[in-house]
């Protein structure tokens, strides 16, 4: 060894544990300039920039040993072989909606967990740690959601507030202009990955990322799968569906790695699984299809998707027990949550109204789990929590302090010993939503303060005002009740929309009101005088007609399920994609439904179950089959 290595040695002692440890700083880091000096005695950048990277890294670490952690890990002594700071692993789960597992996510409420997915070891996991009852995701699609988790701040912070293209273009149909939007995460933005390297940890991302540009590996992650999407979890291996096995042994070997290193790490383990489409493991789907016929769910029937659901709750077994196995489980924290809820093809929310694709709480409100030392066990909070509070959190944790100043989440470290407490969220950065665009539902906004939630619908500028403590499902709207409340939290979300300078739907000079929504015949010639479009929109209005038929034979209040399934599946037909440009399809013998012609429909029928006016929503019914029935091609559609 270098004297001048020997020289530098220091035995420096943490205040918090009075553990000393003695360190040899590298003597190429000691010696940074003479090294990055080219033979002409000029300095070459690259160099330097590389070896100042590799002594950040190092102050990175000492500052864990002299500092220690302020939420129940104290650093080890000299002889120990655990890392400096607790190991982080945060696993993502892809449309799974708020009763999607077996685990129960609010301790009064039955209908928070499936009656049918089976998820013993997320069950596990939540019995050994904390869950929060009022949790939810930034937004009810899955690009947006990502990147606010991964920076702190609220989709309309980042302008990333839907998925696929930019710019929409409006369709005579639709009354509003819907925003532009971004669907690549800057490099400009910080991410948890940058804030966890910069400390000095091993990072790593595997599974789906959908945020475009370079992937994880230019946002600070050591390793990742990539620039990945959707498509990348469509594997068709009936040993490794939806990429499951695959993400789950890329991120146990990482852990191996660096436990074997002695290197704290940040694993991200976002899974393809449970979006669409339905792959699973060949054996699951059979115990499955037993089980439809033995014990059958009354919300939730689907056996493919059943199994699925289990698939990924194995990889999370996995994981639980490989902690166990490294013996890091008093210094390793595991995070469990959703990307935001079920897409209503595939999985019910119910009692939660709606799905994905909207700000209701079926699209919005997801499982989240947080296990680790110091966090109470099998424990419920009831503090209203959203994703992008994650990066203030988990930065306490580990420790870090080195923040962006514009975050809009806040540290939920108070909450995690108990459940209970309190914390303090700034009046200027409630938790919000923002959602301007057309799909599932027409462009609107939501905030939520206390137990109160506010919904702003831009077509009508109207809004809906709910007290979730009473009124989980969202059924009694109390705007005319509590004008005030409403008026307040109306304007305390304009305000902070405004502040962000969030992107706003404006009026459409193109809407017709006349005009029927663009159904699968598109392009060039698919007017109204097309014979190939007239066709088309007769068929979809044929096939609506069946299916108003079909609830009103099931409509019975006694037992409602039925309906409501019905009903649901109804609406994923409507929200169906449209078919590329220029292009008719024909999916089996189904039409792809316009997504904006038949909601209000659909609406209207939400609005009577919803509020118990059994009488009006036959009588509705049966007026609109007869409207239907009347209708031809050339016409106005029905209003």
């Amino acid at each position: 060894m270098a004297s001048g290595a020997l020289d530098a040695m220091q035995t420096i002692e943490n205040p918090h544990t009075h553990h000393r440890f003695t360190f040899i700083p590298d003597i190429h880091h000691m010696s940074l300039l003479h090294c990055c000096m080219n033979p002409a005695g000029k300095l070459n950048d690259s160099a330097f920039t590389k070896a100042l990277g590799g002594w950040k890294a190092f102050l990175a670490m000492l500052s864990f040993a002299t500092v220690g952690l302020s939420h129940g890990l104290a650093t080890a002594p000299s002889d120990s072989k655990k890392p400096l700071g607790p190991n982080v692993i945060f696993i993502l789960a892809d449309d799974q909606g708020w009763n999607g597992t077996s685990a129960q996510m609010h301790p009064t409420m039955p209908g928070s967990k499936s009656d049918f997915y089976q998820t013993p070891h997320i069950e596990a996991l939540a019995h050994s740690g904390l869950r929060f009852s009022h949790a939810y995701a930034p937004g009810p699609m899955c690009s947006p959601t990502r990147a606010s988790i991964q920076t702190g701040k609220t989709p309309a912070q980042l302008g990333m507030t839907n998925v696929g293209r930019g710019i929409q273009r409006a369709l005579p149909s639709q009354r509003l202009m819907t925003p532009a939007f971004t669907s690549t995460l800057s490099t400009d933005e910080r991410t948890l990955g940058e804030a966890f390297q910069d400390a000095g940890y091993a990072t790593a991302w595997f599974g789906k990322w959908h945020l475009g540009g370079e992937g994880p590996q230019a946002h600070g992650y050591d390793r990742s799968d990539g620039n990945t999407g959707n498509e990348n979890g469509h594997t068709r291996d009936p040993d490794n569906p939806k990429d499951i096995h695959g993400v789950t042994q890329r991120g146990l070997a990482f852990m191996e790695e660096n436990v074997r290193r002695g290197q704290p790490f940040y694993l991200q383990l976002w899974h393809y699984a449970v979006h669409g489409p339905v792959e699973a493991h060949p054996q699951t789907i059979q115990n499955y299809e037993a089980k439809t016929h033995q014990a059958p769910g009354q919300r939730h029937t689907s056996a493919t998707f059943a199994a699925m659901t289990q698939d990924l709750d194995t990889s999370v077994g996995k994981i639980m027990d490989k902690v166990q196995e490294l013996s890091i489980a008093d210094h390793t924290y595991i995070l469990y949550m959703s990307d935001h809820g079920a897409g209503l093809n595939l999985s019910s929310n119910l009692p939660l109204r709606e799905g994905k694709g909207t700000l209701w709480e079926g699209g919005i409100r997801v499982p989240w789990i947080m296990q680790g030392p110091g966090v109470a066990q099998g424990a419920f909070c009831q503090t209203p929590v959203v994703g992008y509070d994650l990066f203030p959190t988990l930065c306490s944790l580990a420790g870090i302090t080195a923040l962006p100043s514009n975050l809009a989440g806040i540290d939920l470290t108070p909450l995690l010993k108990t459940g209970q407490g309190s914390v303090h969220r700034p009046s200027d950065h409630p938790i919000v939503f923002h959602f301007p665009h057309y799909g599932r539902s027409k462009p609107h906004s939501a905030i939520r303060v206390g137990s109160f939630k506010f919904l702003h619908f831009y077509e009508q500028e109207q809004g809906m005002l709910f007290n979730l403590s009473s009124d989980p499902g969202e059924t009694n709207d109390l705007t005319s009740t509590q004008p005030e409340k409403a008026a307040t939290l109306r304007k305390q979300l304009e305000d902070y929309l405004h502040r962000v300078q969030a992107g706003l739907p404006v009026l459409n000079t193109r809407f017709d009101p006349l005009a029927i929504a663009q159904g699968p015949a598109r392009g060039r010639g698919a007017g109204r005088g097309n014979p190939q479009a007239r066709a088309g929109r007769q068929a979809r209005i044929q096939q609506f007609q069946t299916s108003l038929e079909t609830l009103q034979e099931l409509w019975n209040p006694a037992n409602r399920q039925p309906f409501l399934q019905a009903l649901e599946n109804i609406r994923s037909e409507v929200g169906r994609t449209s078919p590329p440009r220029g292009r008719a399809r024909i999916r089996g013998n189904t039409l792809p439904l316009p997504r904006t012609h038949f909601q209000e429909t659909l609406d209207k029928l939400d609005e009577w179950i919803t509020t118990g006016k059994d009488s009006q929503l036959a009588a509705y019914l049966t007026e609109r089959i007869e409207e239907f029935k009347a209708f031809q091609p050339g016409d106005p559609r029905p209003e």
